[in-house]
């Protein structure tokens, strides 16, 4: 849905294409979390690291996950005070040195790695579970954390560094779930995670029980029923023991928007295209999850230029970019009123992993702009968005 704010934005004929988040959209979602949620919550950075957006989140959330080296030193930069839990498989020595609140540890060996520094350090253990996941959008399964059987290797290693404190488990299983079906993923998880750590002798427990929260594009409307999930994730909670999610695409998702413009409308073999400015090297997420990005269609009375506009009507649709690629491709068939050249094209749900996972480089394109509105309503050029 486009906020009056964004309509105006557009109508000030700006360099496009662009992304533009609204923060007063994210600042209201995210307070809307935080009311609902009575568990800890870490924003998972990786879905939106952009400096206005960090600091938009921050009084609503009690820390952030962090999945890098780089991510890790970033947030610090934005947010000096902020608590961070450093996760994610392959860390590098360097990596391990730097300074986290909590670091989530994804084998015995680099648990090893980690006890062979020397140096103080908050763990948590991340266990892959075996179950059935089919149907989930992404299975977490392969590289991800330890089996159960190999979790237990650790013991051994933690006992002979008492400098690292073993402070709980972590366990991020699926994403694209429902609430009714993440609540009962982390009844799984705390089902096998409590005995364990009660075996470990772990005082005060920490279950970090991850994020994966279902985002819907073909239902803009529709959000992650955060209130049921909240009144169902305290019934879970016992006395003594710290809960945590690290939700990242559900926050951020509905504040952005990736706006371009038509520069050619044509059809091909009884099908319509809209060729636009920019491409998937952008916003590479509707050709990494195969789905139709959400779309409004701003018409441009003026039209494009020389004497005839190409347009469609009453038409479905291929939106497509620049990129010599058939896959190149924003939405497939879908139906408009009217779309013509000059007219602009705003893709919403566009707040997370956008620009940060998009193959920028590809064909060399110019970059977008980047937009902040409200909270900050200045443009950033590229060189300042991570």
């Amino acid at each position: 849905m486009l906020t009056d704010r964004l309509r105006e934005w557009t109508a000030t004929s700006p360099r496009l294409p662009a992304f533009v988040y609204d923060l007063d959209v994210l600042d209201a979602h995210a307070r809307r979390i935080r009311d609902a949620v009575p568990i800890e919550i870490l924003y998972a950075a990786k879905a939106n690291p952009d400096a206005p957006i960090l600091r938009t989140l921050a009084p609503h959330v009690d820390g952030f996950e962090v999945a890098s080296g780089g991510e890790l030193r970033h947030v610090r930069s934005v947010l000096p005070e902020a608590r961070l839990a450093f996760g994610g498989p392959g860390k590098t020595d360097a990596e391990l040195d730097l300074p986290a609140d909590r670091i989530h540890v994804e084998s015995p060996y680099e648990l090893a790695r980690l006890a062979a520094k020397g140096r103080p350090a908050d763990v948590l253990l991340r266990a892959n579970l075996a179950g059935d996941r089919t149907g989930v959008a992404l299975a977490m399964s392969g590289p991800f954390g330890m089996d159960p059987d190999v979790i237990e290797e650790c013991r051994e290693i933690l006992a002979s560094a008492p400098w690292l404190r073993l402070r709980g488990v972590h366990a991020h299983l699926a994403s694209g779930l429902d609430a009714p079906e993440l609540v009962v993923q982390s009844r799984e998880i705390l089902d096998w995670a409590r005995p364990w750590a009660e075996k470990a002798e772990i005082e005060d427990p920490e279950f970090n029980l991850g994020g994966g929260m279902a985002v819907d594009y073909a239902a803009p409307g529709a959000t992650f029923d955060w209130e049921a999930y909240g009144r169902k994730i305290a019934a879970l909670a016992r006395p003594g023991e710290t809960l945590r999610i690290e939700p990242g695409r559900a926050v951020t998702a509905y504040c952005g928007w990736y706006v371009t413009d038509v520069l050619d409308v044509k059809p091909a073999h009884g099908r319509w295209y809209a060729v636009l400015r920019g491409g998937t090297m952008h916003l590479r997420t509707p050709v990494t999850k195969q789905h139709d990005q959400p779309f409004t269609v701003l018409r441009n009375p003026a039209g494009g230029s020389g004497a005839r506009r190409p347009s469609a009507h009453d038409a479905e649709i291929t939106l497509v970019g620049q990129l010599c690629t058939p896959k190149d491709v924003f939405a497939r068939d879908v139906s408009v009123a009217g779309i013509g050249v000059g007219d602009v094209v705003a893709f919403g749900m566009a707040g997370a992993y956008g620009w940060n996972i998009s193959h920028r480089d590809f064909l060399m394109h110019d970059p977008p702009g980047f937009h902040y509105l409200a909270g900050d309503p200045r443009g950033y050029p590229p060189s300042e968005v991570p």
